[in-house]
């Protein structure tokens, strides 16, 4: 396996876990200082935690549209990806298309994600 399709494998496997609002399980793909950058900028891990853990912030799809692209720089990998979700966030169901960055880092011989940017995908 190449450390690009192992850095995709681990990516995929986080999407099916965050689909089945697993908060737990979530967060063990998620290096301690993660955090996540959308357009109102920084959410620390523990506040998605949180949210997902309460019921707040649920996933429901959530999926790769088109081709990924990873770049990987030694013990760091960066991925690129158009992604559509759906969900609920506080009982209100959301549908996103959007253009997400992560950011995993070689860690105790695992890969974590430190780093999430997205943003709305134009049409």
């Amino acid at each position: 396996m190449t450390v690009d399709s192992e850095v995709l494998a681990v990516s995929a496997a986080w999407d099916a876990v965050l689909v089945r609002n697993d908060a737990e399980e979530i967060a063990g793909f998620m290096a301690d200082d993660w955090a996540y950058i959308g357009s109102a900028g920084a959410t620390a891990k523990a506040d998605i935690i949180d949210w997902i853990a309460s019921g707040k912030l649920a996933h429901h799809t959530m999926e790769i549209v088109g081709a990924a692209r990873v770049t990987v720089h030694g013990e760091t990998a960066v991925i690129t990806a158009r992604k559509q979700s759906t969900g609920s966030w506080d009982g209100v169901s959301y549908a996103a298309d959007e253009w997400i960055s992560e950011v995993f880092v070689l860690q105790a011989g695992r890969w974590r994600c430190i780093l999430s940017h997205k943003c709305p995908a134009e049409i």
